[in-house]
């Protein structure tokens, strides 16, 4: 089962089309006007990923929401979590594809770091809300050990780490982000 769609709420509706149809190549293709449940009204902008008319992130602009001026939209920050704990995450088939999106972020003036975590390896970067996205590669196998080894720590109360990351780097943007 995948799932239809991701829906979030944005800060800068502008800055967010930027990064998703302009950046990441999602086309917008659907909004949807409509009131919003406990007031005001909102456009859910709905972007297709892939050409594929199953696969969407969407966001929503919203207006004359009560409370609307104390909204985070960083969903850590509103959470009060650590930075990247709540992140996104889209799948790549090699890594070629990987590594064009590292380029490809880095060339729109954004930040990446990259992680082997020695069974996927991930690019992240931040969107103009301040969350974390990932593309992600898987590269290893899982094994009957990896998931009694999971099991297990669905009771564990201390931490037992897992073996550190293969690497770790960060690639600062090639370029100024247009203000």
């Amino acid at each position: 089962m995948a799932y239809h769609h991701l829906a979030l709420a944005a800060k800068d509706m502008k800055a967010i089309h930027a990064f998703y149809e302009g950046v990441m190549g999602f086309e917008l293709v659907k909004v949807e006007i409509a009131p919003v449940m406990g007031g005001g009204w909102g456009k859910h902008f709905f972007y297709r990923m892939d050409g594929d008319d199953s696969r969407f992130i969407a966001f929503w602009e919203l207006h004359k929401v009560p409370g609307q001026e104390e909204q985070v939209h960083d969903l850590n920050a509103a959470a009060k979590l650590p930075q990247g704990t709540n992140h996104y995450s889209f799948a790549v088939d090699t890594r070629e594809e990987l590594d064009g999106w590292r380029e490809r972020w880095n060339d729109a003036g954004l930040d990446v770091l990259e992680i082997d975590h020695n069974w996927c390896r991930s690019v992240y970067t931040r969107d103009p809300n301040g969350n974390m996205v990932e593309f992600c590669l898987t590269t290893g196998e899982f094994t009957e050990a990896d998931r009694e080894r999971a099991l297990a720590a669905l009771d564990e109360t201390k931490m037992k780490a897992s073996p550190p990351p293969g690497s770790m780097k960060n690639w600062p943007a090639t370029k100024v982000a247009a203000e």
